[in-house]
């Protein structure tokens, strides 16, 4: 897939998954549930933007999402905060985003 055909459908999946998650609590009747999972799917969508379809690239992507997702670095952990949906994918997109940066990193540096 094209890289701006990706990243259309990763902002769409992302968009979908603020509907989703916003509607979810509500059922729930609690903020960001451990139940609601499309958020950590959009997230590692992004974590995968422009890096190569490979096994090891894709299991550093999800070791570096998780990893980033627990520790929640600025501005990830504040993003919470935000209404509805929002700030339960927000987080996600964030830690993705640093894990992206990072995997991107490990890929120039270190061949992997």
């Amino acid at each position: 897939m094209s890289w701006p055909l990706y990243l259309i459908t990763i902002a769409a999946f992302t968009a979908f998954a603020v509907l989703v998650s916003q509607e979810a609590e509500k059922l729930f009747g609690r903020k960001d549930a451990q139940c609601i999972v499309i958020d950590e799917i959009a997230g590692y969508l992004w974590t995968l933007f422009l890096v190569a379809p490979t096994i090891p690239h894709a299991f550093a992507a999800f070791v570096l999402f998780r990893f980033f997702d627990v520790v929640k670095p600025f501005p990830a952990g504040m993003s919470q905060r935000l209404p509805g949906g929002y700030g339960v994918v927000a987080d996600d997109v964030v830690a993705g985003l640093y894990a992206n940066l990072t995997l991107q990193l490990m890929i120039r540096c270190w061949g992997i």
